[in-house]
């Protein structure tokens, strides 16, 4: 199979701006397919304090990245700010969200799946001068390869892992084998079996393309210092790319970005990019609407309403993360099958979903976003059913006990906008079947994920996670592909069966085999979904377009600025 197409094109406009609060409420998702508007003449609003002819984007996060290294982290935040700087092998098409050439300006598969040979474009440097070729394709996937067991030691596992399996010290586990020049701008990628997602793989933010030069001496896999409680290497404080931005700065707080000269791709009419942490919701609305800010992410409903309003931009993103109640199956009680399908039929999704989360939020059936094409019709939806849900309570023993409950604090993901109130909603529907709930509200950077990976006394977790490619395995590979200390679930069929499933072709049976996984997931309950949220951004007027991405591959030199003009590429 071979995948060529010509080099990238700016970005494509997501959605009109609203006018009316009923508008909001009841739009359906848009995303960067949609038809290209004109600028909005919108009712009065706070101008942003920027001039027309600034080319300053300044956009409101809802919290610090965890490290601007892809390679070392998975979430959001820090991914928003590394695809401005650093780019992959393989993009995603801004329609379809299927892979497009980027730093490989081709593919083809060889060897039955089991190696591809990318042809690279011979045009690119990464920011410190040092050459893009095939022998900076190699290092790169040598250091993901061979991270050392000290670097590995985190929270989650990270991205190589999620999707090769293991490193160098297992090397008859991992899906990966070696990388190969076949020339300066050639490469062989050889993997040990068939991974039909590998392609899509590569457009995550996590495999993109950092100077081995600065690999080396800034010790990349070396993580001796720690930033905001999370342990850091001196690379994942100064990153290296090719992307159409570089760093200036990362305080706490604030990065600060600039265009790189002599960027390859087109260079866009925004030139400087400031990220601002403004933790939460409604305070973002506020910079936005005094001019602080040009845009945020993770709009409320509570904030759709004077979003209108206000005239300002409302764009939604196509649903791809999933929101799910997790149970620890370690805590006593909870590793009976009956008190976990308890659970399922004592929720009420779209009780939970109305008033919370934003028109279009669907409820959750499977762990497989409705985008990916996977037939949920054989998954036990578990519909609300309050006497159900005692008299399995009743058979498994429960005797009152009470459950430590987890939640986040402080935070805004795409999954959970508001996390307080839907605790409090899921809390009110499970003490009515019965359970005995201990609120266990924890701030998200103070160690929220550390506790729901490793605390033994928890029984209940809200959780959730959003796609980074396009492909099933994102889903169930990551959150249910093997043992983890979250659910603390074993399934060793249900492993194999996810493990065989990668290999398929894309088709009918892979199709099939990702249905059955789903079921045999809703059968065994380590997890309920929850939904799949919209997730929303806001931006002021002068924001004639913006990059709109169900997986977030949201690049600001595709930012169209009002009368602004870009400058010509190279």
């Amino acid at each position: 199979m071979k995948n060529t197409a010509p080099g990238r094109k700016p970005g494509e406009r997501a959605c009109l701006t609203l006018t009316a609060l009923a508008t909001v409420l009841g739009m359906a998702a848009c995303t960067s397919a949609s038809p290209a508007p004109t600028a909005t003449s919108a009712p009065a609003a706070a101008p942003s304090t920027a001039s027309a002819a600034d080319t300053t984007f300044t956009f409101g996060t809802a919290a610090d990245p965890e490290s601007l290294d892809p390679a070392m982290v998975s979430d959001t935040e820090s991914y928003r700010v590394t695809q401005q700087m650093l780019e992959g092998l393989v993009g995603v098409d801004p329609l379809t969200s299927e892979p497009a050439p980027l730093l490989a300006s081709s593919w083809e598969e060889r060897d039955e799946g089991r190696a591809y040979a990318f042809e690279l474009r011979d045009d690119v440097k990464f920011h410190d001068g040092e050459p893009f070729n095939a022998e900076a394709v190699c290092a790169n996937f040598e250091r993901w390869y061979t991270t050392p067991l000290a670097a590995r030691v985190t929270t989650t596992a990270l991205p190589f892992e999620n999707v090769f399996k293991a490193y160098s010290d297992e090397p008859e586990v991992s899906i990966y084998s070696s990388c190969q020049p076949l020339g300066q701008f050639e490469v062989l990628i050889r993997l040990n079996s068939r991974m039909t997602g590998f392609i899509p793989a590569l457009a995550s933010p996590a495999f993109a393309m950092s100077s081995p030069k600065a690999l080396t001496e800034l010790a990349a896999n070396d993580l001796t210092g720690t930033r905001n409680g999370t342990r850091i290497s001196e690379y994942g404080r100064s990153p290296v790319g090719t992307g159409p931005f570089r760093l200036v700065s990362w305080e706490e707080g604030r990065v600060e970005l600039s265009s790189s000269e002599g960027y390859w791709g087109e260079p866009g009419e925004v030139r400087d990019v400031v990220f601002t942490t403004i933790v939460h919701p409604d305070s973002r609305l506020r910079a936005l609407t005094a001019g602080r800010i040009d845009g945020y992410d993770f709009v409320t409903v509570e904030n759709a309403g004077e979003i209108a309003r206000a005239g300002l931009q409302f764009l939604q993103r196509d649903p791809y993360s999933v929101l799910y109640l997790g149970m620890n199956q370690d805590f006593p009680g909870i590793d009976d099958a009956k008190f976990r399908e308890a659970v399922a039929y004592a929720v009420d999704k779209p009780e939970l979903i109305s008033g919370r989360f934003l028109e279009g939020t669907k409820p959750a059936r499977l762990f497989l976003p409705e985008k990916l094409g996977i037939s949920g019709d054989s998954v036990d939806a578990y519909g609300h059913n309050l006497d159900r849900a005692k008299e399995l309570l009743a058979e498994s023993g429960y005797d009152g006990a009470e459950l430590p409950f987890y939640y986040p604090l402080d935070i805004s993901r795409p999954y959970l906008p508001a996390p307080e109130k839907t605790y409090a909603e899921l809390s009110r529907q499970l003490t009515a079947a019965g359970l005995n709930l201990k609120p266990m509200p924890t701030q998200w950077d103070e160690g929220y994920i550390d506790a729901v990976m490793n605390e033994d006394a928890r029984a209940f977790h809200l959780l959730g996670w959003s796609g980074s490619y396009q492909d099933p395995d994102n889903f169930v590979g990551a959150i249910f592909g093997s043992y983890s200390n979250e659910f603390a679930f074993e399934d060793n069929q249900l492993f194999s069966k996810i493990n065989r499933a990668r290999t398929l072709p894309d088709g009918e049976e892979r199709r099939e085999a990702y249905a059955d996984i789903s079921s045999q997931i809703a059968t065994r309950v380590p997890a309920v979904p929850l939904a799949f949220p919209i997730s929303a951004l806001a931006m002021a007027p002068r924001v004639v377009s913006y990059p709109v991405s169900p997986v977030m591959k949201e690049v600001f030199n595709r930012i169209d600025l009002a009368d602004v003009q870009a400058p010509a590429a190279p």
